[in-house]
């Protein structure tokens, strides 16, 4: 952990424009000696010949934090972005460096909840082609009949921080809402008045869709021709989160073939998008990336930050980092060597199972029970949760929002390692499954998977996996190579274990490419095979 001091001047600078009542906490800060710098509008070379003495850079997104000003920076500890991304930021220098990392996730989450309420009520009404039209000196009452939002169906794609926010305030409205998210529980679900679906299912219910996910190879498209062909005639479209989430050229062909009535934009795949033939359609009404656009927003961001940069110095931890501060590297090395494998057996079960994870046993088996495991936990559960949650979750944040979604996390201890030096097993619970792995590092070759389920395996963690269940009967084995081979995948290594003679098996597949969903129908539909999952690590 980086060692915070409050012995010494601390130099601030802020290298962006920020809202000077978001910076009032430090101007008013007495418990600290903080010498505030503020200089904006710099490029790279005169940030850098500025920086050596700086402890503490805080930003926004119009500075780039690079490798060269992080090494630049002899006295740097902290790094503060005042806004949610941090793109903007070389994270795996300042990792490197021992400089924490802090964003302000909450900040414009009431901003950009209403930014969508507002588009919806907009285009729902018609209000932006009315008033163009009222503008351009014509009344005309007849073209802009719109529909009310009470007893209609909010499909919410994406219940995190903002998607809650959405929801609630279309309950305001007094809409039904149907939401989707990997690790959305029932519990929460009713907890927050909505109904539980899978992504198909909000599409087929809802009369306005509106989608909150950060872009992820999972949810890139996640609205496309295919699901605007289940969607209710006469469905309306919003978009306030990012761009690429909804297949623009799909949502494009949808509005002109009649099947979408009309589609708010805040968001496009490539900005600014001020020529997109989305524009041209008059069912579509656009704002140009305004979701965090408020005087609020850009304060209360700038407020988190400078409460952060505070609460570091005095205490020595962060309300909100965004990357893995600095352990003695006594303590790094010990654990260093487990943090990839800790992170592909998180990544292992949850592409194993397709339900909400709702428990996460971590054991400790060996030599490395007697470590500090707290980072391999943090591992484990960052490999779990990016597959739908990307790179905002790390080593730092992985408890927190695991918790934060109600995910239950255990660890457990023992010297006895049952035939390994070191043995790390995970195990996840839903509400009908529980799902095993367990991993060890071997002198000389590296990571294995060791054990899936009650299975003895040995298998690299890394590439495109085929876990597969199948009854252990002649045969099995011929025929899944002969399918895959028809396909043109090629099997690179083949591991069995099994727990009787006849029982329940498993076969672990490295290939050579991804397989697709199309594929793995065709391996789950042979003779004995029970269950098909592709993985990828």
């Amino acid at each position: 952990m980086v060692t915070a001091t409050a012995t010494k001047t601390i130099n601030v600078f802020i290298a962006d424009p920020l809202s000077e009542d978001g910076i009032f906490p430090l101007r008013q800060e007495t418990g600290l000696d903080l010498n505030i710098i503020i200089d904006t509008g710099l490029t790279p070379e005169q940030l850098i010949s500025k920086i050596e003495d700086v402890d503490v850079l805080l930003v926004r997104s119009q500075t780039t934090v690079t490798r060269e000003i992080i090494e630049a920076a002899k006295n740097l500890k902290l790094i503060g972005r005042a806004g949610v991304g941090v793109d903007n930021i070389d994270l795996t220098a300042a990792t490197e460096h021992g400089i924490i990392v802090v964003n302000a996730p909450d900040g414009n989450t009431n901003s950009a909840a209403e930014h969508t309420i507002a588009m919806m009520t907009s285009l729902a009404r018609y209000i932006p082609q009315a008033f163009n039209t009222l503008k351009n000196g014509k009344w005309d009452r007849k073209s802009y009949v719109g529909v009310e939002l009470k007893n209609k169906t909010l499909g919410v794609i994406g219940m995190g921080r903002i998607g809650a926010e959405v929801a609630y305030r279309a309950k305001g409205q007094r809409m039904n809402v149907i939401a989707y998210d990997p690790f959305l529980t029932e519990e929460r679900a009713i907890e927050l008045g909505v109904t539980k679906g899978t992504v198909d299912e909000v599409c087929v219910a809802a009369d306005f869709i509106t989608v909150h996910t950060p872009l992820l190879p999972e949810t890139r498209n996640i609205i496309n021709k295919e699901r605007f062909a289940i969607m209710k005639d006469g469905v309306r479209i919003i978009n306030c989160a990012r761009g690429g989430i909804i297949n623009e050229d799909d949502l494009y062909d949808a509005i002109v073939e009649g099947k979408v009535v009309g589609a708010a934009l805040d968001v496009f795949i490539e900005e600014p998008a001020t020529d997109h033939k989305l524009l041209t359609l008059p069912q579509v009404i656009a704002t140009p990336h305004l979701g965090a656009s408020t005087v609020e927003a850009q304060e209360s961001v700038a407020v988190d930050v400078s409460n952060d940069i505070i609460k570091f110095y005095k205490t020595g931890t962060v309300t909100n980092p965004v990357n893995m501060p600095s352990i003695p590297k006594e303590k790094l090395a010990e654990v260093e060597p487990f943090f990839a494998l800790a992170d592909k057996l998180g990544k292992f079960l949850i592409q194993v199972t397709g339900e909400v994870v709702k428990e996460l046993n971590i054991s400790y088996a060996g030599d490395v029970a007697n470590y500090d495991v707290r980072p391999l936990t943090a591992n484990a559960i960052k490999g779990l949760l990016s597959t739908n949650h990307g790179t905002h979750v790390n080593d730092v944040n992985a408890r927190y929002l695991a918790e934060r979604i109600g995910m239950k996390i255990n660890e457990h201890k023992t010297t006895t390692a049952k035939g390994f030096t070191n043995l790390i097993t995970v195990e996840i619970k839903t509400k009908n499954e529980v799902h095993t792995v367990a991993g060890t590092l071997l002198n000389g070759l590296g990571a294995r998977i060791v054990k899936v389920e009650n299975f003895v395996v040995d298998v690299i963690p890394e590439g495109h996996l085929l876990y597969i269940k199948n009854t252990d009967k002649p045969g099995a084995i011929g025929r899944v190579a002969t399918k895959l081979a028809e396909k043109n995948i090629n099997i690179a290594t083949m591991q069995v274990g099994r727990a009787q003679i006849g029982g329940t098996a498993v076969m672990m597949l490295t290939v050579d490419n991804e397989v697709t969903t199309e594929d793995l129908t065709f391996v789950g539909q042979l003779e004995n095979i029970d269950e098909v999952k592709a993985i990828t690590l």
